[in-house]
C-alpha cells in the first residue's frame, strides 16, 4: 500500500460514509477508520463498527488499547473485513483515552506498546502501524522518541505515523493539543534519516498539496487532517500531482452525483440521511452556490422524513 498521501484518522467524521465520499474524491489516497476501541470490537457491536463498502479500499483500521491479548484478538476479528493495514493509537491524549490506558499516555510505556504490536503483528498478516507524537508531556526528547521508535521498531513494525507536536496530557483539551503544542517537522525529518529502513509519515498542520510535496521530499508520506474534511476537495488531484495519476480529475458535481446514488441505497438500508450528508457540507467549498448548498441541506436533512431530494435539490443550487 502507497502511503504517500493519507487522511488521519478522525473520531466522529472518518465513518464509512465519510470514507465512500472521499474515495469519489481520490482513489489513491489511504484512508483511515475512526479510532475503534478494542472493547467495542470484542464486547460490543463489531459489525457495525468494522463494515465497510468495498470501495472504499485502501482503508486502514484504527485500534485503541493497551492489552496485547485484546488487540490481538481484536485484529483476528477485523480480519474478516479486509483492512490493508491496522494501526495502533499511540497519539490521542483526551481523557477518555488516558483512563483507558490507551492512546498518547502510551509513548511512556515504550515496552508496554511493543508487546501490544508484537501480538498484533503475530495475529493478522496486514501490516500493522503505529500513530504517535513527537513526545508527551515533558517526555519530550529527541532522544525519547528515538527509544520509543525503537522499541516498537523490533517487534516487525515497519511504518510510523508521527504527529510532529508532543501531547500535555493535562491542562489541554484534544482540539488544543492539536493546536497549542508547537510543531517541530524538523525532528520527524531526523527520525527518517536515523531510521532510513523505516517508513515514516508526517501528520499535524499540514492543509494543502503543496505543503505535502515539500515534506515528501524529506519522508515517506504525509497525513492530512481537519482541512480535508472541511475542505474535501483539496484531495482532487492529489492522483495526479502526488500518485502520478493519469486520469483526469472528477468534477464537484460528478462526485456529488455518484455520492446521491450512494445514498439513496443507503437509505434504504435504513440509513439516516443526516449521518451521511454531514460529510460533503464542504464539497462547494469557495464556490458559487457552497453556502446555499451547506444550508440546504443542514436545515431538511435531519427532518425525519427526509429524502434523496434534499441532496439533489441542494446540488441545484450549486455552480461548482
Amino acid at each position: 500500500m502507497n502511503r504517500k498521501f493519507c487522511i488521519a484518522p478522525m473520531m466522529d467524521w472518518t465513518d464509512r460514509h465519510c470514507r465512500y465520499f472521499l474515495r469519489l474524491i481520490s482513489q489513491h489516497t489511504v484512508l483511515y477508520t475512526e479510532m475503534v476501541t478494542t472493547g467495542a470490537i470484542i464486547y460490543g457491536d463489531a459489525h457495525r463498527h468494522l463494515q465497510m463498502h468495498e470501495a472504499e479500499q485502501p482503508v486502514a483500521l484504527q485500534l485503541g488499547g493497551s492489552n496485547p491479548a485484546d488487540l490481538a484478538k481484536a485484529c483476528k476479528i477485523a480480519s474478516d473485513y479486509h483492512y490493508n493495514e491496522i494501526n495502533l493509537n499511540c497519539g490521542c491524549p483526551s481523557d477518555r483515552v488516558q483512563n483507558g490506558m490507551f492512546g498518547a499516555i502510551m509513548m511512556k510505556h515504550a515496552q508496554t506498546t511493543a508487546d501490544c504490536v508484537k501480538a498484533m503483528v503475530d495475529a493478522v498478516d496486514v501490516p500493522v502501524t503505529v500513530k504517535h507524537r513527537i513526545g508527551v508531556d515533558d517526555f519530550d526528547s529527541y532522544e525519547f522518541l528515538t527509544d520509543f521508535v525503537g522499541t516498537v521498531a523490533d517487534t516487525g513494525c515497519e511504518t510510523f505515523i508521527v504527529h510532529a507536536r508532543k501531547a500535555w496530557l493535562k491542562g489541554l483539551s484534544p482540539k488544543q493539543n492539536r493546536e497549542i503544542p508547537e510543531l517541530d517537522y524538523g525532528r520527524v525529518y531526523q527520525l527518517k534519516q536515523d531510521f532510513p529502513e523505516l517508513e515514516i509519515i508526517i501528520n499535524g498542520g499540514i492543509t494543502d498539496l503543496e505543503q505535502s510535496k515539500q515534506h515528501l521530499t524529506k519522508i515517506d508520506g504525509v497525513m492530512i487532517g481537519r482541512e480535508a474534511y472541511t475542505n474535501p476537495y483539496l484531495l482532487a488531484d492529489v492522483d495526479q500531482q502526488i500518485y502520478g495519476s493519469k486520469n483526469s480529475m472528477q468534477s464537484r458535481k460528478k462526485v456529488a452525483e455518484e455520492f446521491i446514488q450512494y445514498v439513496d441505497n443507503e437509505l434504504s438500508q435504513n440509513i439516516k440521511l443526516q449521518s451521511m450528508t454531514r460529510h460533503i457540507l464542504g464539497l462547494f467549498h469557495g464556490m458559487p452556490g457552497a453556502r446555499q448548498f451547506r444550508r440546504h441541506i443542514s436545515e431538511n436533512a435531519h427532518q425525519p422524513n427526509a429524502t434523496i431530494d434534499v441532496l439533489i435539490e441542494a446540488l441545484a443550487k450549486t455552480t461548482g
